[in-house]
Order: structure tokens, then sequence, then C-alpha cells
């Protein structure tokens, strides 16, 4: 009788070729699996080099993002004096306090009173029109039904120096908003 050869399971690679090494194991004997103390640190420094060089890039658009959002929030908070006045017929007060950071509006309604407040890292750098004299009081804008918007603006400052001015146009009551300082 013939003896016939077992031969040892090959492995199919997914185009069809069988690899007959494929059992074999490439790791000596006696040798343990793992990383070594010097990989490990490569890893860790090719880590830092990369959280290093991103986290400015990731801030800057966090500061940025934070900017554009307070400015979009006093544009829609000037919209809503201008709907209010309006719509229902009231003078609405604007009212910009510098040293709180806010914005306020007020109606002769009883109990009508909003608040808003700029986020951290976003301050109301000036009020426009600016004044001759300095004054670093709150800043009253008074809107009138069926009569024009006041010209007024507010500059926002960033943490970086970045800036938006949001405007109330006169002509048509729409709130803008403009990159970097006023002109």
């Amino acid at each position: 009788m013939d003896k016939v050869e077992e031969k040892a399971p090959t492995r199919m690679l997914s185009v069809g070729k069988t690899n007959v090494l494929s059992h074999v194991n490439p790791r000596p004997k006696g040798a343990v699996a793992g990383v070594t103390l010097m990989e490990m640190i490569i890893v860790v420094m090719l880590l830092s080099l990369m959280i290093g060089i991103t986290y400015p890039a990731l801030t800057s658009g966090i500061e940025t993002l934070r900017l554009n959002s307070a400015a979009a929030a006093v544009a829609g908070f000037l919209n809503a004096a201008v709907n209010r006045a309006e719509r229902r017929g009231q003078a609405v007060e604007i009212i910009v306090t510098r040293q709180q950071n806010t914005i306020r509006l007020a109606a002769a309604e009883p109990g009508f009173e909003r608040v808003l407040t700029m986020p951290d890292g976003v301050a109301i750098e000036a009020v426009l029109p600016q004044q001759p004299v300095l004054d670093e009081g709150p800043r009253q804008f008074l809107m009138l039904p069926g009569s024009l918007a006041p010209r007024m603006g507010v500059v926002l400052l960033g943490r970086r120096g970045d800036r938006r001015t949001v405007r109330l146009n006169p002509i048509s009551g729409a709130p803008q908003i403009d990159k970097g300082a006023p002109q």
C-alpha cells in the first residue's frame, strides 16, 4: 500500500490563489508579542506633534464660530425689536450696556423685557454711531412704529481681536453683519 502524505491546510487568498506559507509562525520560539519602549515613545511623540500642530487651528475655529454666532444673535435680537415695533405698533427701546456686555429690549407693554448677554470670549467693543464725548453709560435707541429704524450698530470683539459689526439698515430696518471694524 502506498502511503498518502497529508498536506497542511492552505488558506485561500481573496483572488483565489493559495498561500502555502500562511500556516508558518513567523515569530521565533520563545518570543513575546508586544511593542518595545522605543516604539511606544515614537508613537507618543508623533501623536503629540500632530496635536500640537492642529490645536491652534481648532481653537481659532471655535473662537470664530463663537463670534459669528454672537453676531447672529445680536442681528436676530435687533430684528425682533424692529418686528415688535412694526407688528404690535409699540415703541421699543434698545439699550446697549458695554460694561455689562448686554443688549436689552423694553416696550410699553407691561412685563415685556428681553435681555441678550454676550457669551464668554465676546465683548461689546463699541456702539455706533460713536459719540463725540466719551460716555461709558448705556446707549439707548428708540424704535418707533411706522418710522425708519435708527441708524445704529454694535461692534463685537472676540478674544483673538476679530471683530463683527452688526448694523441696522435705516431704510429697510434689516440688520447686517460686517466683518472687521466699522469704517
